[in-house]
């Protein structure tokens, strides 16, 4: 289960090197099977790549997109994830919406958990999931010193998240590392602690996410550090 860094020369190429990505992740997929199921991260940085894949041509009704986590705020909050993603990239697009399956946070953490469950039983594995970095190393909303959920359920309630609100749905380590590739989205000079943790081999929360084929990192040289 390898590591794979992928340096960014800037920021033309970092984001040429992700859309590559996910083109190549999507053609591999919708050639042996009827859809392509991804997984979307939060965030600043990968909200670059989403705007940039909403100018770009894609079979987007063969799509399923899921989300890796999702805050406990009330359905459509500029706070949330799924709205982030909306405004940049799937509301520009005609991907049907039955075929984006939001996680419903707004119910709380433990029902909004137990609703992502059913609506993921039997859904098979992600053929993309995309993933953020924090400053702390958490990916998703699994954080420090929590339960990263390397066994048991998909989904996670979470009531006591490190930065606010506490209160939020997760997919699992072990949910979100069923998938054919992984794909971490890192970006800018306060990653680099976390960065240099993850290849020491600390147990930073990123590190619990180990599909079998591994994952692959793109980041850019001022989180990775070191002249690569």
């Amino acid at each position: 289960m390898p590591t794979r860094w992928h340096v960014a020369q800037d920021e033309g190429d970092w984001l040429a090197r992700a859309l590559a990505y996910v083109g190549a992740a999507e053609a591999g997929a919708l050639a042996g099977q009827a859809d392509f199921a991804v997984c979307l991260a939060g965030g600043t940085t990968p909200e670059r790549l989403y705007r940039a894949l909403a100018e770009e041509p894609h079979d987007w009704g063969r799509w399923q997109v899921w989300y890796g986590d999702e805050r406990c705020l009330p359905a459509g909050h500029p706070g949330r994830n799924a709205t982030l993603a909306e405004a940049a990239w799937l509301g520009r697009v005609a991907i049907p919406a039955a075929n984006v399956h939001p996680i419903p946070a707004e119910l709380g953490a433990r029902a909004g958990a137990e609703a992502y469950g059913r609506a993921l039983a039997g859904s098979g594995d992600f053929d993309l999931v995309l993933l953020g970095l924090g400053e702390d190393g958490h990916t998703a909303s699994l954080f420090p010193g929590r339960d990263r959920g390397e066994a048991g359920p998909d989904v996670l309630a979470v009531y006591d998240a490190a930065k606010p609100p506490p209160e939020r749905v997760s997919l699992s380590a072990r949910r979100l590392s069923a998938a054919r590739r992984v794909l971490f989205l890192v970006a800018g000079a306060g990653k680099r602690e976390a960065v240099a943790a993850w290849r020491r081999g600390e147990t930073i929360p990123a590190a619990a996410i180990r599909p079998a084929a591994g994952v692959d990192v793109l980041i850019d040289q001022s989180a990775y550090g070191e002249q690569a």
